[in-house]
């Protein structure tokens, strides 16, 4: 793909996370802006592109696939129809930035990446914490060796459930079909990525995933082991149907000087870095819109003056380590 003097955007599917944490980030970067976006209700459509002062809108895919000013286009729908807009887009020759989980199977990645590499258009994915100053934060605190040589990292999130009608619109997350899975995949998606960008690729993992209080369809807790690439050590329990006093949310990263713990959700990123010498507490708080960080990347690379650290090369694993963690049945 030719290098860009202005970043144009088209939006498939501006619903909720569209508000805050992606579109505004986009209009609001240097060198970009936003065109059209499109979602199937027309009253919504409408009210969206009012809202957000973008010139048009519309119900039909393609017709952002043919506008020809538009040259990047952002898929922000459930993940059942990942791949298959993915390719659409490649095939229009405009870049793919589509939101986690990347697609609902290893095979559906490949394919997207595949079909960007033959039209010759970069895929973008929305792991954006691999580009807030919160994360980058931990990373430099890592790379100092504040805690020494890392051992082990362990993942805890125990969340409560909530009422669910599966039948109506905004509960597609515990639908596998749709989904993938459950709130593992959308959730666990964000962790499991940005430790494989702090330590390198999962190269074996495995899990135990079950459906225990039967409110829907997808389990609700899953339990993991993990290799990394650099040798460290990871763990993991996801439980989402606890009661509201054991609600729990962090990751903890054990070295051989002391430890470190920190959340990877809410506003500010809290780091308790613990070692010999005492307890110290860092406090970074995220942007507003908080795809905005991952976004210049983006628009900085297709301007030809920098590097987006989401791709779909990096996304494709995460996809791959969470299908390994809740294959069913093994032998």
């Amino acid at each position: 793909m030719k290098q860009l003097e202005k970043v144009i955007w088209g939006v498939i599917g501006a619903g909720n996370v569209c508000e805050v944490k992606s579109v505004p980030g986009m209009y609001k970067t240097e060198h970009s802006e936003v065109k059209m976006i499109m979602r199937r209700t027309a009253d919504k459509a409408a009210d969206f592109a009012h809202r957000h002062g973008i010139s048009q809108w519309t119900t039909e895919v393609d017709e952002i696939l043919n506008d020809p000013d538009i040259n990047i286009i952002y898929i922000s729908t459930p993940p059942d129809s990942h791949c298959e807009l993915t390719l659409r887009v490649a095939a229009a020759g405009k870049a793919v930035y589509v939101e986690k989980p990347m697609a609902n199977s290893y095979e559906e990645c490949v394919s997207m990446i595949e079909a960007c590499k033959s039209a010759d258009v970069p895929l973008f994915v929305a792991y954006y914490r691999r580009a807030l100053p919160g994360f980058n934060k931990l990373r430099e605190i890592i790379a100092a060796g504040r805690i020494g040589e890392i051992r082990f990292v362990e993942i805890e999130m125990w969340r409560t459930p909530r009422s669910y009608d599966i039948n109506t619109e905004g509960n597609w997350r515990v639908l596998p079909e749709i989904s993938g899975g459950g709130h593992f995949h959308d959730l666990a998606a964000h962790q499991l990525d940005y430790l494989d960008s702090v330590f390198g690729p999962v190269v074996k993992s495995f899990g135990v995933t079950v459906n225990q209080a039967g409110m829907y369809p997808a389990d609700d807790i899953v339990s993991a082991s993990m290799l990394f690439e650099s040798g460290v050590v990871g763990s993991g329990i996801w439980c989402f149907t606890t009661d509201k006093a054991s609600e729990k949310e962090t990751i903890t990263i054990v070295g051989s000087e002391g430890h470190l713990v920190f959340n990877t959700f809410g506003s500010p990123m809290k780091i308790q870095i613990t070692t010999a010498d005492g307890i110290e507490t860092v406090e970074v708080p995220h942007p507003e819109h908080i795809q905005q960080p991952l976004i210049q990347t983006i628009v900085n690379q297709l301007r030809g003056v920098g590097v987006c650290p989401s791709t779909g090369e990096s996304g494709i694993r995460t996809t791959k380590v969470m299908t390994e963690i809740t294959r069913k049945n093994r032998q």
